[in-house]
């Protein structure tokens, strides 16, 4: 009974090494890798039916040219524009996020994923903060 218990912790942390190995060399990959400066925005507090907006740099750390395939949001309120070319290894690009909080209220936490061709090919940004009730015209 001892060896068969011997023999099934084993082969578990066998596995754990074949996983952890297997990480390590995803993360070292050749081909493009997307890195982005930040991957949250937080605007604070706004009025609702107000815009924000804000620039997610990245940068292509890989070795390979990276290409974005789709840039998704998680709701209609959002908006994104986004580099249709291919970015070199060591050059930058931009993805542009507006939020319309028309219709919105309280905390907002509206996740962006972008797709590419990246060794890392899902990442996500995301903009946080806090839709307060319109403004009143004040005469």
């Amino acid at each position: 009974m001892n060896k068969l218990v011997f023999t099934f912790f084993a082969m578990l942390l066998s596995v754990a090494v074949m996983a952890q190995e297997a990480k390590k060399e995803a993360a070292n990959q050749n081909g493009p890798k997307i890195t982005f400066e930040t991957t949250e925005y937080d605007f604070g507090d706004i009025h609702q039916g107000e815009k924000v907006e804000h620039i997610f740099a990245f940068e292509n750390t890989g070795t390979e040219a990276l290409i974005l395939s789709n840039v998704m949001t998680t709701c209609g309120c959002t908006a994104t524009e986004w580099p249709r070319d291919p970015i070199a290894p060591g050059k930058k690009g931009e993805i542009k996020v507006v939020f319309n909080s028309t219709g919105k209220m309280s905390r907002q936490n509206k996740i962006v994923t972008i797709v590419s061709n990246a060794v890392n090919s899902q990442e996500k940004v995301k903009l946080v903060g806090n839709v307060l009730p319109k403004k009143s015209n004040e005469s």
